[in-house]
């Protein structure tokens, strides 16, 4: 090549290629024996040239390099960087991965739970970590050069995504930033405000995959291609069109409903039928594995959106005899497995479930959830990445972060339960799934399969699958603590400047320049429509008031109607005995039912609704034994109507709610005593409507007026109609404008203004109290203030303030239908009821200054769920007995500790001196931290 180039273009290359050997980045590609892509090579130059970069590229397509160009950068220049995560799993990979490449002695890592050579040039940490350094001004910032956000899409979360902009707007400006994030849609957007608030920022955005990804939908028997590509056409594949098509004709049966023992066996027996009748139908999970494996597209991650059901699919695939590990991987598996929990005693590995979860690891098979041990957990990664574990069912947790690909990809489903309802994935959630699919440097492509399910629509699957909109949007809101914090470092107006430089008023400004754009294009439509509903016997816009006027009336008697029922409901509830048989006229548990708590006045009986407005499970919230033997907690809207009891009987006292033969036996006992009643219809009332005068005034304003007459009244009143909706639309865009410019600061005005009132702010000052406050970081940092200043934990041992810490973080997961929790009692349950009354102070206190919790700023009420499991565990309880009564997976008890443990860590070093609470917290902290709890790795 170079004998065909002359003289001049031989020395300007010679000279580029001394040019390149003379940067940071040559010395660094060296260490890779892979050539890097054309999109990392861009941000390391630009790292080296001294911007920030934003990288948005695909999950698996190694934007981590650019990171880690940035830990070399910092080496190389006698510098510091921090490398920051979202999850501690994630920093203890990156730590494990750094300290390969440069050793344990320049590297460090901070995170929750370790703390490792915490002074090196290299520190791996959470991004909360760096948040509450930049907070307290830690001297470990000193020499700060590069940090990196790995994950920094996370700031989209709508309850940690605060975190990532607070960091951002508060970094040195010395400091460069490296930003990677999944593929985005709006990278320039956000590239845009790091521009503003950090400098010069290079956004560089690749949508290559360095493994194609071919994606598939695996019907019945079938792996059929989702698209067929001809030429530069990409279209659903007309195959996987025709066979649903043909399928439908022939009649899905579907699976039926069955309530009873057998009508469940009939209706398998109909789907066995149909199975062999239609080449449509969703495999079994073993067949799934067995198909993969034959088709050598393990290993495969199987994404189900239910812990329960990782479970259950595990155990599904061992009953069907599936063994993907020959007799040198068991064994490889086993002196792994053993080794890394050698030091769990024997008697709590049997609590785990260790012997059947190591049955499926030796076969291959495993489950990857919240739920499991984080030791478990670790385990089952470093199985699958080296290939010791071949098929892994997991949540989409799994999805976020680790590194873990996979050849294959299963979706079991394409809907799960968002928290509220069962909502279809996003395109963003099916490009984060999928993304595990394809190994770099091992698989040559990576496949996603889609199982069929009745009624999937292979359109919509494609959409899923071609989209790219995944915009990244900010959750960013003020919090007491960084009021508090903010105020301490800048002074008030200073903070309100920092604030109003957020991610969120960034977009919320930019937003304003649309709306008004629509503002003005409804404007021109509202004249359109105002000549258009003109009448020549009079003023219709007059009439058309009238005529809005009757139907706002007739509504609001009807809702006032409504009203009236409810509390008619709400009143007979209050009444309801624990025995009393009524009839639950509507909803999901309609029929016969056994009161067994009345649910007016015990702690989670009764709910609280959102401030304003009616709450479906606002009032009694009695708890029943439906003639289907289920145990329910139910709510206003079972009662459009007053109940009254149809009878009563006795509850034995051996009962137990949790036993299907309590619940059984007692369910037939009620049948047997009313089965036979008739429950009645209630009557309804005469409409109000009938005999409200103004009512018969608006009518008869109507009926005189002048366009009352006009032959084109209806066509009138319809353009009238369009224009009064268009009006009302536009009032709305006009006030959105107002509520979106400055809505940051407004926010922290009204933070700041009950802070002043609770006395920890004045003025610019920061009080003592706030100084204590701006040390506690979490979803309920006031209220635990609050708790240290009124000194409600004073005189509690360690295990007891456990207890009521415990309710500063936990949440329950199922809060709607558990029954009122069991707490300590003593100065435990006396410290909790409190804490209770603290809360509604508080709760009171923020609908003054209009914050909400609903909003992410004021603070929910605290859960009392765990205070009763943390409680005996810090008494030194065997983890069977304390699992057992929690009725939680291990991994679930073992995270929440961990959370308790750096609040108290927090209260610790908040509390003032002088008192019991410093002291009994670190005790606390040293009584949690045994058995499964103390078990955590690094790397």
């Amino acid at each position: 090549m170079t004998d065909d180039m002359s003289p001049a273009e031989r020395y300007a290359a010679s000279r580029r290629r001394a040019i390149e050997q003379a940067t940071a980045l040559a010395p660094f590609r060296e260490l890779y024996d892979f050539e890097l892509d054309a999109f990392q090579i861009e941000a390391c130059r630009a790292l080296e040239e001294g911007k920030g970069v934003l990288v948005a590229a695909p999950t698996g397509s190694g934007k981590t390099i650019v990171g880690e160009f940035a830990v070399h950068l910092a080496l190389t220049q006698g510098g510091k960087c921090f490398y920051t995560t979202p999850i501690k799993a994630l920093s203890n990979q990156k730590y494990g991965d750094l300290v390969k490449r440069y050793g344990a002695d320049k590297v460090g890592l901070l995170t929750g739970d370790n703390s490792v050579n915490s002074d090196a040039p290299v520190v791996v940490m959470t991004t909360e970590v760096l948040r509450n350094m930049l907070y307290a001004g830690s001297q470990a910032l000193t020499g700060l050069a590069y940090v990196v956000m790995d994950e920094v899409h996370y700031l989209s979360d709508r309850f940690r995504g605060a975190v990532w902009e607070e960091v951002i707007i508060h970094l040195p400006e010395s400091v460069t930033l490296v930003s990677l994030s999944a593929t985005v849609s709006n990278a320039e957007e956000f590239g845009d405000w790091l521009d503003t608030v950090r400098g010069d920022t290079r956004v560089i955005v690749s949508e290559h995959r360095p493994v194609p990804l071919w994606q598939h939908v695996l019907a019945g028997r079938r792996m059929m291609d989702l698209f067929e590509e001809s030429g530069d056409k990409r279209e659903v594949n007309p195959d996987l069109l025709r066979l649903v098509r043909s399928d439908q004709a022939r009649g899905w049966g579907g699976r039926d409903r069955a309530r009873g023992a057998r009508d469940r066996r009939r209706a398998a027996d109909r789907e066995r039928e149909r199975r062999q009748r239609s080449r449509v139908f969703t495999p079994s999970r073993a067949e799934v594995i067995d198909r993969l494996d034959a088709e050598g597209l393990l290993p495969a991650i199987t994404f189900i959106f239910s812990r329960a059901g990782c479970e259950a699919a595990v155990q599904q695939c061992l009953h069907a005899g599936l063994r993907l590990n020959d007799p040198a991987a068991r064994v490889r598996v086993r002196e792994i497995v053993e080794r890394r929990t050698a030091a769990i005693p024997d008697e709590d590995l049997h609590v785990l479930g260790y012997f059947e979860w190591l049955e499926g690891l030796e076969r291959g098979i495993a489950a990857h959830h919240a739920g499991m041990l984080p030791a478990f957990k670790e385990i089952v990664e470093e199985l699958f990445v080296h290939g010791l574990v071949k098929a892994v069912f997991a949540t989409e947790t799994l999805a976020l972060g680790i590194n873990m690909p996979a050849r294959s990809v299963v979706l079991e489903k394409l809907v799960k339960w968002n928290g509220e309802q069962h909502a279809d994935i996003t395109p963003g959630e099916y490009t984060q799934l999928t993304g595990r699919a394809g190994r770099r440097g091992i698989d040559v492509e990576g496949h996603a399969v889609v199982l069929w399910q009745q009624g999937m629509d292979p359109g919509a699957v494609a959409g899923l699958a071609g989209a790219r909109t995944y915009p990244l949007r900010s959750s960013f809101k003020p919090s007491y603590n960084m009021a508090v914090n903010l105020v301490s470092q800048f002074g008030r107006h200073r903070s309100r400047e920092l604030l109003e430089t957020s991610f969120a008023q960034f977009q919320a400004d930019r937003a304003v320049v649309g709306i008004s754009r629509q503002v003005r294009k409804n404007e021109t439509g509202l004249d359109g429509y105002r000549e258009a509903m003109t009448c020549h016997l009079g003023d219709f816009d007059e009439y058309a008031r009238l005529r809005r006027e009757l139907k706002d009336r007739e509504n609001e008697l009807a809702k006032q109607g409504a009203a009236q029922r409810r509390a008619a409901a709400a009143a007979s509830l209050e009444q309801l005995r624990p025995g009393d048989i009524i009839h639950v006229p509507t909803g999901k548990f309609a029929g016969l039912a056994l009161v067994l708590d009345p649910g007016s006045g015990a702690p989670g009986g009764r709910a609280r609704g959102p401030r304003g407005g009616f709450d479906p499970y606002e009032g009694p919230r009695p708890l029943v034994l439906t003639v289907e033997r289920q145990v329910k907690r139910l709510a206003m809207i079972d009662f459009p109507s007053p109940v009254e009891p149809l009878d009563r009987m006795r509850i034995p006292r051996s009962f137990n709610p949790r036993s299907p033969q309590s619940r059984r036996d007692l369910a037939s006992a009620l049948r047997t005593k009313a089965g036979h009643r008739d429950p009645g219809r209630h009557r309804r009332e005469r409409a109000t409507a009938a005999d409200d005068t103004e009512i018969a005034r608006l009518r008869a304003a109507i009926r005189s007026h002048p366009c009352h007459g006009c032959d084109e009244r209806e066509d009138h009143a319809r353009w009238a109609e369009r224009y009064h909706r268009l009006r009302r639309e536009t009032r709305q865009l006009e006030r959105r404008i107002e509520g979106r410019t400055n809505t940051i600061a407004r926010t922290f005005d009204q933070v700041a203004a009950l802070l002043t009132e609770l006395d920890y702010l004045r003025g610019d000052e920061v009080t003592d109290d706030g100084r204590r406050l701006g040390r506690l970081y979490g979803e309920l940092d006031l209220l635990a203030s609050e708790c240290l200043r009124e000194k409600v934990w004073e005189g509690l041992d360690p295990s007891e303030l456990a207890a009521c810490v415990s309710a500063l973080v936990y949440e329950a997961r199922n809060a709607d239908d558990a029954p009122a929790p069991e707490v300590p009692g003593g100065e435990a349950r006396r410290a909790l009821g409190d804490m209770v009354r603290l809360w509604g102070r508080l709760d009171a206190l923020e609908e003054q200054y209009r914050i909400s919790h609903v909003t992410g700023v004021g603070q929910r009420e605290p859960d009392l769920g765990f205070a009763w499991p943390v409680h005996r565990w810090a008494q030194g309880e065997g983890l069977d007995v304390v699992l057992r009564d929690a009725d939680m997976p291990a991994g679930d008890f073992v995270r929440w500790c961990k959370q308790v443990i750096d609040v108290l860590g927090q209260i610790a070093n908040a509390a003032p001196e002088g008192g019991t609470v410093g002291r009994n917290a670190r005790r606390a902290v040293d009584r949690l931290l045994r058995g499964v709890v103390a078990y955590s790795s690094v790397g």
